[in-house]
């Protein structure tokens, strides 16, 4: 993983909607997380969530078991005084992804918009996989977005990997089956596109 140092100045030194990847509502993710079928009791953990509004969208739509994890403690106290008391039914967590400390089969959905793309090791990829294998309840869902093959080969100037949904899938392993795909074109706060692929799988359910 690139330092915590780095993420905490991006969101000390800049406002959460003057980052690229910002969203003011991130509909594409909550649609696929209402596409699981799952009820507004589901557990899900939102990684790299820190000053993302999928937090809110999700508490308004009446769901209460959500975890919001990030490097940056900087980016969660951002969504904690945005929530106010609201951001009192939320677990916040503020560690490293692939260090994290999690309960055995403990969430029904991960997500991660613009995570594991910074992840350009095969050590760290492989670390991050184990968590989701060993969080994730069979036969629960992962929603993961990251740039496509035409997206950025750096962003907040660290280089990324960029997927197609194919090579996406195959990080993950046969453990999880790919149900679904698309492409976003982001529109960054600058004014420039930006091409983000989502893929939605399922964990095997033994």
């Amino acid at each position: 993983m690139q330092s915590k140092a780095h993420w905490e100045k991006v969101y000390t030194t800049k406002a959460p909607d003057n980052v690229s990847w910002f969203q003011a509502h991130a509909e594409t993710s909550v649609r696929m997380i209402h596409d699981t079928g799952l009820g507004r009791e589901a557990s899900i953990i939102d990684v790299g969530g820190g000053a993302s509004t999928l937090v809110d969208d999700l508490l308004d739509d009446g769901y209460r078991a959500i975890t919001v994890l990030d490097l940056s403690g900087a980016a969660l106290d951002e969504s904690k005084r945005r929530l106010g008391t609201k951001g009192e039914h939320v677990h916040w967590m503020e560690t490293d992804i692939t260090r994290a400390v999690f309960e055995p089969h403990s969430c029904d959905i991960w997500h991660d918009r613009a995570v594991f793309h910074f992840l350009t090791t095969d050590e760290d990829r492989r670390a991050y996989v184990k968590q989701v294998l060993h969080a994730l309840k069979p036969g629960g869902h992962v929603i993961m977005a990251t740039f496509g093959t035409h997206g950025p080969a750096q962003c907040s100037g660290l280089p990324v990997v960029r997927y197609a949904p194919e090579e996406l899938h195959s990080e993950f392993g046969e453990a999880f089956t790919l149900l679904t795909h698309e492409e976003e074109l982001h529109h960054t706060p600058f004014g420039t596109d930006q091409q983000f692929i989502y893929c939605m799988c399922r964990k095997t359910a033994t």
